[in-house]
């Protein structure tokens, strides 16, 4: 998948942000911003919360990104500010965005299409973009550059596939959703909320179907994914780089925060939201106007707010129906 990368040297960076180098040598060349867990040689990651300390330790970063006070040992650090703000800034020198590319045609000359593709009046594709045999795209769809779609999707009007989203076989996206659009992601400088760039993509697996409305984000860095063969219904926000399994039920309003997992068969009741960063368990089973605020073992069945077993929360809401019938007999002595 094309995208334009940028190499800096660790001094490059330094001088950028104003830090000082620790234990790395100046002219090492740093080509990508990554995670801790993903990080290489020529990568640099960050660490702004100290309870990730031993992630550090274990990272193989060529550079990362730390406040004055951090004491890590030989670790190649570049001791900054704002670690987290530094970081936000790295990537957007090291993954500029790249220049829309548009053309005097529907569809870019540079795309490919499959046998069978049906193309409606009012219907965009990008440049590098490549449709899968049989492809429908009705008024109004769409699709930016780079863009994969395999054998026999379906998109209805007004939807939009951000660059560089991925679709599987057989997959349907509806009306007027919103695949790979930017994640919400800020840091706070200086009093303003700073843009934190997003420069991920989205997977989606085979036979998925997005209902109408969805909006799906792309990942800060790598890939927000929806598993093969999970259903969207309408109004469902899925924040960046959540992790979908195979098989979801995503039920209408449900909103699932940053970089949260699901297994396979996971199914989210209407309305239901999730906090970010947890991992809810393949088969479990979140009910209606529930919130999720940490992670729930394999074959969990949860309710409530925050949600907890659903027998434990039943029995709550009946003692809680009984209250007012206590009060009066407490009053009456």
């Amino acid at each position: 998948m094309s995208r334009t990368v940028t190499t800096l040297t660790a001094q490059d960076l330094a001088e950028r942000l104003g830090g000082v180098l620790d234990h790395c040598p100046p002219e090492r060349p740093i080509s990508e911003v990554k995670p801790l867990e993903e990080a290489g040689a020529a990568s640099v990651s960050f660490l702004a919360n100290p309870k990730y300390a031993a992630k550090v330790k274990e990272s193989a970063a060529g550079l990362i990104l730390v406040d004055a006070a951090v004491d890590l040992g030989d670790r190649p650090l570049l001791r900054v500010k704002h670690p987290y703000w530094a970081f936000a800034q790295a990537i957007g020198w090291l993954h500029p965005e790249p220049s829309p590319t548009w053309s005097e045609t529907p569809v870019n000359p540079t795309a490919l299409l499959g046998e069978g593709c049906r193309i409606a009046p009012g219907a965009t594709v990008g440049a590098r973009t490549v449709l899968g045999k049989g492809c429908v795209l009705h008024p109004g769809v769409h699709i930016g550059d780079d863009c994969v779609l395999g054998v026999g999707c379906e998109l209805f009007s007004g939807a939009v596939l951000y660059r560089r989203t991925l679709l599987g076989q057989r997959v349907a996206v509806h009306a007027n959703s919103v695949v790979g659009s930017d994640g919400y992601g800020y840091v706070l400088v200086e009093g303003r909320h700073a843009k934190i760039p997003q420069v991920g993509w989205v997977e989606v697996g085979d036979d998925v179907e997005i209902g109408a409305c969805v909006c799906i984000d792309r990942g800060v860095l790598g890939p927000t994914r929806i598993g093969a063969g999970t259903k969207i219904d309408n109004q469902v926000q899925v924040g960046h780089n959540v992790q979908v399994g195979n098989h979801c039920l995503l039920v209408s309003q449900t909103g699932i925060s940053g970089s949260t997992r699901l297994g396979d068969y996971v199914t989210l009741a209407g309305k239901v939201g999730v906090v970010g960063h947890i991992e809810i368990g393949s088969r479990s089973v979140v009910g209606g106007n529930s919130v999720v605020a940490k992670s729930l073992p394999e074959g969990s069945f949860v309710t409530g707010f925050p949600a907890r077993p659903h027998r434990e929360w039943a029995e709550a809401q009946a003692a809680l129906n009984r209250l007012p019938r206590l009060m009066k007999q407490l009053r009456k002595g």
